[in-house]
């Protein structure tokens, strides 16, 4: 009976053991079936009895995958599959249509145990979002942070994704460190190999970085040999330099001679090369360094490298440099730098620096996350952190463990692997769920013979999921018959020693039928181009791209005439668009097929994670955008953007701007117009102001690939606005749009999360997808159109990889034997990347054929592709596929001739849309409301708002220049009157004392050195460095000057009680600014009535009212408020009288200013002081200092305590009775 049970229920769920799926056999469904078992403890009954000791909930039950979609899919699937586990049990007459929750009812069949197993079911469900379900490197940053003690790690460490910055600093001490003691001859044999600086050995070492080939703290054996004979070498060159700078006259003479009687072998010698073969001499004769292809011109005027002709054998030459050219040869071969150890060393050097750096400055990157973990559980206290990971996740499932490293299982088998031996060891589970015929990832470092590995750790403890839930049957047999004729006919199918042998799968079938034309569908069809000669990649991808999309526009004109879709019990559904995906190597083959779709209109989407949106032409145009933005004075740059192909304007349109002058400087103003807005605004809404005004949306809606235009444009938007916040001005940002398409345009590939392509639209349209992005999904229809491609492993083109006994190996320096070898395993996980692509179907997968060649050549080269492997093992002839492939057809394969392209076009039924009735809104009016400063009051058209303390402040000294005394008498060079004056130059002086504050008055007073070296790079930064003296003693003047207050006097340096730019933030609710000011005006200075004070423009305040008051204090019981004003009143300490600073204080309106400071504080103090605050005992009043004249007359202080009655008045205008 339990040979009937479906595996999910059988299986043990303790020891280590590993189960293969193949492709669409419910891997995801046993893995949350499994999970089920484990929260219920399910298992116990019987003989035998594969249960866990214990129920586990969902925080004990790890789930390892490898992406972080992966992981919130696999957690929403294991949480409805509890959910639904619960509904059912909680129903006493529940009958499940799915076999494993069936199974676990009969096996619960009592009303209290499916009571209890509801229960306990429906609080799992509630507790994932606890789960263990994690990625791999989130499994091991959470272990080294939670059991930090045991790992050796820290507690809290940031996340740098990045290693780039820390690899170089590392190249260059590793330059400092090492290379810097070789010996000059070995400097120079470096540079001759481009190895001449930091950047280009890390450039070149990069590959084995991580890989922990050598010793790092000694110099390979190899590499300190070579530095020994670096030196006589160079002896040797020298000589031979000299011999050839004093021989070379002769020698070219003798080679003119050579020439005109053709001593010298023509094809060694050709007249064309003659020239620069000679300059090279001359080069090497003056002391020039060469590079290997020199020293291939060198090695030709040798003695024993010398051909000539056997006329030329009696007139060789006898020069000396000749022989000393063969010395030095044999020498450079002798003494060749044994580069890939030397690569080692620095690849192992710079790992352990970048490792060493990171640890000191608590930071950790992906694969340090790893690499940590592991070394933790291998090192001295590895056992303790195993049992104590363990104790916590006694149980372990890793999906897709196909794609695993040496890392990753070493991790693993240190917390579970001790206990492989004991399958009966029922405290621990690790369960390991994958398919190594899916093994696609070795570009990201996956491991298929890791894998391998495992499986044979896990001996005896095989099982196997063998029916297909995906596919229609006819697609499952084509498979199965594919891969076994392959197996039968030529061996070893998937290249791997047969240790991934083909094991057939049976068809759970599917409910619907795809109809072409009205009759069904083979599962797989083969177009077979039989041809004389070979079709090379180009012709072959153009030829293809139009096939596809041809019969993809015949089967959806079909499809819309009713005789092309799906048909089942519920009737018939017509093809659409999206049933359909086009699968791909790359973008250059997604461009190919999609711009063929298009010339039949048909529409499609490329997914991609790698291409990034500045690589797009869009990335381009907006730089040229910008740039007339941002000058729009420059007519050039203008016209560029107007040409640009965004903004697509008609050349009869640009050239009437050219003829039309009005037109022109209309145009150049509306840029003006843009560049404010910028300014003002910021980019995004700019450009979105632009595109409109253009009518770029509209435009781009009625074109194919307009979507994908628009798209990119306003992802391209929103990464500048984010760019914007951290960037200072235009230029700043257009610099930064160029270095980001520049990087981009370079590596051809997304440089962050942030800058991959967005999905323009998925509504309805042909999927073009890579064959790796598509691992995982399924479609009704794929098509493989160029599917004989293939990138064969080349040895000049370095580096290559490839396996020995498990081991990976990274040659720089691959000759023919690597590059079999490493060809060999391309062509292996091209095997398994066919198998990927051939099972994404559903129902019908379609491939391409032709006798393809890379490159050149009479005969193709079928048999290095994947699917030329598979289908004719050692090759075929040219004209011979149809032939051989002839015992493949069946009703599940059809092998055809391919169909002629054309370009029908896709027409589609045009949609009726009934639009609803328009919707209106009540009218509603809209209350103005907004965040106001003192300024805000000086001219409410500029509302202001600042976040910054120094925004008042900014304000308030913008027509400072201006004062009332006579501006003919310059200043004293060394007084504070000659300091520069506007608004920077006093927003350092209000700087200096709010740092002064910050520290405390009195303890900057009384160690004055660390201020003044700041004070120093402060003034040297602003070109004020002649001001020091002065600025010096100003300062410890301002903290010790005694200023005068209502009773007494006090300086800073004696405060107490202080604090420092203090903010305030109060509501005005429909405050009048004309009736406050009144107010104003009748409490303060009456006699200083012929004064003019400029009035307050009428407006209403309405909002909140913020601020920041420069300092408050508390003095004898009372409390005031003291701000800094850096305006200048004349040349001399003179100009600063009471009368002067007062009028100064009407004509900026500062007393509205303080008025509505100690406003602030009443009110503050009303808060804190409670019942016992009186206005007449605590509110001290306003101190505004003029910090230019602290030696005047006054102390340059203007002293004021408005009457409480204004500030009761001004309390209650703004509503005091809810402010408190």
């Amino acid at each position: 009976m339990n040979a009937e049970r479906p595996l999910p229920i059988t299986f043990p769920l303790y020891g280590t053991r590993l189960i293969e799926a193949s492709a669409g056999t419910g891997k995801t469904f046993t893995l949350a079936a499994l999970y089920l078992r484990l929260v219920l403890g399910h298992g116990d009954e019987g003989d035998n009895n594969n249960a866990f000791h214990r129920p586990l909930l969902p925080p004990e039950i790890l789930v390892v995958t490898f992406t972080e979609a992966a992981t919130e899919e696999l957690r929403e699937r294991i949480r409805d599959r509890l959910a639904e586990a619960a509904r059912l049990f909680a129903d006493p007459d529940a009958q499940a249509r799915d076999p494993v929750l069936a199974e676990l009812l009969k096996d619960y069949g009592e009303p209290e145990q499916r009571a209890r197993c509801a229960q306990r079911l429906e609080a799992a469900a509630q507790w994932m979002d606890e789960a263990a379900v994690y990625t791999i490197h989130g499994f091991c940053n959470r272990m080294l942070k939670q059991h930090a003690f045991d790992s050796g790690s820290l507690f809290s460490l940031e996340l740098q994704e990045d290693a780039s910055d820390e690899q170089q600093q590392a190249a260059r001490d590793y330059w400092r460190t090492v290379i810097a003691d070789f010996p000059v001859s070995a400097a120079n044999a470096l540079q001759s190999d481009n190895l001449g600086n930091p950047d280009a050995l890390l450039a070149a070492c990069r590959p084995l970085l991580g890989l922990r080939e050598a010793d790092p703290d000694v110099l390979p054996q190899s590499v300190r040999h070579w530095l020994t004979l670096t030196g006589p070498q160079a002896d040797t060159e020298q000589r031979a330099q000299q011999q050839l700078a004093t021989e070379l006259p002769d020698f070219l003479e003798w080679v003119r001679a050579a020439c005109d009687n053709k001593w010298l072998n023509g094809n060694s010698y050709r007249t064309n090369s003659l020239p620069g073969m000679l300059q090279t001499l001359q080069r090497y004769a003056h002391g020039e360094r060469l590079n290997d292809k020199g020293y291939e011109t060198l090695a030709k005027f040798s003695h024993d490298g010398m051909k000539l002709t056997k006329a030329g054998q009696a007139h060789r030459p006898d020069f000396a440099f000749c022989q000393a050219l063969d010395a030095v040869m044999e020498g450079r071969a002798n003494t060749r730098l044994p580069r890939t150890d030397l690569l080692a060393h620095a690849a192992a050097w710079i790992h352990q620096r970048v490792d060493k750096v990171r640890r000191q400055t608590a930071t950790i990157g992906f694969d340090d996350m790893l690499s940590r973990l592991h070394d933790a559980l291998h090192g001295d206290n590895g056992e303790r952190l195993a049992e104590v990971i363990r104790t916590q996740f006694p149980v372990a499932l890793i999906d897709e463990f196909q794609d695993t490293d040496p890392t990753q299982y070493g991790i693993f088998s240190a917390l579970y692997g001790g206990r492989e031996a004991d399958s009966a060891d029922k405290r621990t589970g690790w369960f390991m769920i994958g398919d190594p015929k899916q093994a696609i990832y070795a570009f990201r470092g996956a491991d298929v013979f890791t894998y391998l590995k495992a499986r044979r750790a896990t001996e005896g403890n095989h099982y196997t999921l063998d029916k297909n839930f995906r596919s229609a049957e006819a697609m499952v047999e084509a498979v199965n018959h594919l891969f076994t004729y392959s197996q039968e006919a030529f061996g070893d199918v998937f290249m791997m020693d047969n240790a991934i042998p083909f094991e057939t799968v049976k068809a759970q079938g599917r409910k619907e039928e795809l109809l072409v034309d009205g009759a069904p569908k083979a599962g797989v069809t083969l177009w077979v181009d039989d041809r004389d000669k070979p079709v090379s990649a180009g012709p072959y991808r153009e030829d293809q791209a139009a096939r596809c999309a041809s019969e993809i526009a015949h089967l959806l004109n079909g499809a819309e005439q009713g005789v092309t879709g799906f048909r089942d019990d519920d009737g018939f559904t017509p093809l659409h668009p999206n049933n359909i995906a086009i699968l791909v190597r790359d973008r250059i083959e997604a461009k190919a097929v999609r711009d063929a779709l298009m010339a039949r209109q048909v529409r499609s989407v490329y997914l991609s994670d790698q291409d990034s949106v500045f690589a797009q032409p869009e990335a381009f145009d907006l730089l040229l955008i910008l740039h007339a933005c941002a000058a729009p004075e420059s007519d050039s740059r203008v016209r560029s953007a107007l040409a640009c192909s965004v903004l697509d304007l008609a050349y009869a349109e640009l050239d009437a701007l050219n003829q039309d002058e009005v037109r022109w400087e209309k145009t150049v103003e509306q840029f003006h117009g843009y560049r404010h807005q910028w300014r003002t605004q910021g980019v995004l809404p700019m450009l979105r102001g632009l595109l409109m005004e253009f009518q770029v949306p509209a435009r781009l809606s009625q074109s194919l690939d307009g979507e994908r235009a628009l798209t990119n444009l306003l992802h391209l938007a929103e990464l500048l606005q984010q760019a914007a916040t951290r960037l200072d001005g235009e230029q700043s940002l257009i610099r930064y749009l160029e270095d980001a398409v520049e990087s981009a345009v370079e590596e051809q590939r997304s440089g962050s999360k942030e800058s991959i392509l967005r999905l323009e639209s998925d509504d309805d349209r042909v999927k073009v997808i890579t064959i790796h992005k598509s691992k995982g999904l399924e479609y009704p229809l794929v098509y493989l159109p160029f599917i004989c491609g293939f990138r064969p492993a080349d040895k000049n083109k370095p580096p290559l990889r490839y396996h020995e006994n498990d081991h990976l190996n990274v040659s720089l320096e691959p000759d023919d034997s690597v590059e079999h070898k490493a060809d060999h395993e391309r062509l292996a996980e091209d095997m398994r990347l066919l198998y990927v692509a051939l099972t994404r179907a559903r129902h019908a997968c379609t491939l391409g054929l032709a006798p393809y060649i890379k490159g050149r050549g009479k005969q193709n080269q079928l048999e290095r592709s994947a699917v030329g492997r598979l289908l004719f093992g050692g090759g075929v002839a040219n004209d011979g596929l149809m032939a051989a492939l002839a015992p493949l057809a069946c009703d599940a394969i059809t092998v055809m001739a391919p169909p002629d392209s054309d370009l029908e076009v896709y027409r589609p039924t045009e949609q009726a849309m009934t639009l609803s009735d328009e919707l209106r809104l009540p009218a509603r009016q809209r209350e103005p409301w907004w965040i106001a400063s003192y300024s805000a009051l000086k001219q409410v058209q500029e509302t202001l708002a600042p976040a910054d303390p120094r925004g008042d402040q900014l304000a308030e000294q913008h027509n400072e220049d201006s004062g009332p005394a006579d501006v003919d008498q310059p200043p004293r060079p060394d007084s504070i009157h000659a300091f520069p004056r506007g608004a920077a130059p006093g927003t350092l002086l209000h700087d200096l004392l709010e740092q002064a504050a910050d520290q405390r008055f009195a303890q900057t007073l009384a160690e004055p050195a660390d201020f003044d070296l700041n004070l120093e790079e402060k003034l040297r930064a602003r070109g004020w460095q002649d001001h020091s003296d002065v600025i010096r003693d100003w300062w410890k003047q301002t903290l010790r000057a005694e200023l005068p207050l209502a009773e007494g006097r006090i300086s800073l340096a004696t405060l107490n009680t202080y604090v420092a730019e203090l903010e305030f933030v109060f509501p005005a609710h429909r405050v009048k600014v004309a009736e406050m000011d009144a107010l104003i005006r009748r409490h303060t200075y009456p006699d200083h009535p012929h004064h003019p004070r400029p009035r307050l423009e009428a407006d209403t305040l309405n909002g909140m009212l913020k601020g920041f008051i420069d300092l408050v204090f508390e003095h004898d019981g009372k409390y005031y408020v003291l701000d800094y004003k850096s305006n200048w009143l004349g040349a001399d300490d003179q100009a600063y009288t009471r009368d002067a600073m007062t009028d100064a204080v009407l004509e900026k309106r500062y007393e509205v200013q303080y008025v509505l400071y100690l406003l602030a504080l009443h009110r503050l103090l009303r808060s804190r002081l409670g019942d016992g605050y009186d206005p007449e005992q605590h509110l001290g009043g306003a101190v505004y200092v003029f910090l230019r004249g602290l030696r005047g007359p006054a102390a340059g202080t203007v002293f004021d305590r408005p009457d409480t009655a204004l500030i009761e008045a001004l309390d209650a205008q703004f509503g005091g009775a809810h402010a408190n």
